[in-house]
């Protein structure tokens, strides 16, 4: 019997709660029956049994340490991730033109929980990157999707979200951060986010962060508040990495219950300009803009 999952729910949710089977039959999902979900699910619980559970309480005694100005994680938390991403679990909720498994929803959500069950600061790090990816799907340029949706998609590289401030918490509307133009299009981004999970690892190729801050001209409280995607790694037109940006990982901090993910104090900035383009598109709250 499963220590982490109790199938049959699981079952009575998707089938008699909340009807699978209709999504099932609409022309996005055609490609799935409820014989392949159930297969899917099996892997999901077969593989956080196997690779996640087993070092749960090892992720939990040994968080990431601080070296050298770099977060390093154990050797068995990149290995139970390296079998998530080699199983394809990144893109389950993506567009089959991505490399997606186009999955509804929630059949994500339940592999989800099955793999939280496990080892939740684990899988912290890809579902932190799945949100950080479809935010970027919604919101980004054309020009942005190509070059930056597929590795994250693939989970060759993870994905944050930067929006706390040490001196605000995570009250937007107190947020410093500044993005400042140059004159060609492009900004430098200055400031100070804390409590960033997955903010610096030595796990995945490259880290996307989306960065909230402010441009000097932008009007006080939320709505003067834009969002900039800026990469640790500089990423080329041809979607290689080129120099490394200038971020800076100031401290780790410790959570409970989520040791296992690394939880950052992240300088951006330090002098040196970290490029930033905007992607020309608008919210009702704010102007959102990219590296």
């Amino acid at each position: 019997m499963s220590t982490i999952v109790n199938r049959r729910d699981v079952d009575f949710y998707l089938d008699e709660m909340f009807d699978l089977g209709s999504l099932l039959a609409s022309d996005r999902y055609s490609e799935h029956d409820r014989e392949s979900i159930s297969a899917i699910l099996d892997l999901c619980q077969s593989m956080a049994e196997e690779e996640f559970l087993p070092c749960a309480a090892e992720h939990d005694e040994n968080e990431p340490v601080f070296q050298d100005g770099q977060a390093i994680t154990p050797d068995s938390l990149k290995a139970c991730l390296k079998a998530f991403v080699e199983a394809g679990l990144p893109a389950a909720t993506f567009d089959h033109d991505l490399g997606g498994m186009q999955l509804p929803v929630m059949v994500a959500n339940f592999m989800q929980g099955i793999f939280q069950a496990a080892n939740a600061p684990a899988v912290g790090y890809v579902f932190l990157t799945s949100s950080n990816a479809h935010m970027l799907q919604a919101c980004g340029s054309e020009a942005l999707r190509e070059r930056y949706l597929p590795p994250l998609v693939e989970g060759r590289w993870f994905g944050t979200m930067c929006l706390s401030e040490p001196h605000a918490g995570s009250s937007l509307s107190d947020i410093r951060c500044m993005a400042e133009p140059v004159g060609d299009g492009s900004h430098k981004l200055t400031g100070t986010k804390m409590w960033i999970s997955g903010g610096e690892q030595d796990i995945s190729e490259n880290i996307v962060h989306m960065v909230l801050a402010r441009t000097p001209d932008a009007p006080p409280g939320v709505k003067g508040i834009s969002l900039f995607l800026v990469p640790k790694i500089r990423v080329e037109e041809d979607g290689s990495l080129g120099e490394p940006n200038n971020i800076a990982l100031a401290g780790l901090n410790h959570k409970m219950g989520q040791r296992g993910t690394t939880n950052t104090l992240l300088n951006f900035g330090e002098g040196v300009i970290v490029w930033v383009t905007s992607w020309g598109r608008k919210t009702k709250a704010s102007k959102i803009c990219s590296t």
